[in-house]
């Protein structure tokens, strides 16, 4: 996975999408969400990273901004 949208397609493969109008609750909730996903053994550890990784720089790049 390289990009967001790569994370929100990962995550509509298990019946999840989000969507709430504030971008940086979305990147979150996405994270709590992969971080189930994880936490339940239905995803393995190299997707988890990448996914991670890419929403946590993203989190830390809209901060920024403000």
């Amino acid at each position: 996975m390289k990009t967001i949208y790569d994370i929100q397609q990962f995550l509509k493969k298990y019946g999840t999408i989000i969507y709430i109008g504030n971008r940086e609750a979305d990147l979150e909730l996405m994270a709590a969400e992969l971080k189930e996903l994880y936490d339940s053994q239905l995803i393995d550890v190299k997707d988890f990273q990448s996914s991670i990784l890419i929403l946590r720089t993203e989190i830390q790049n809209l901060k920024e901004k403000k």
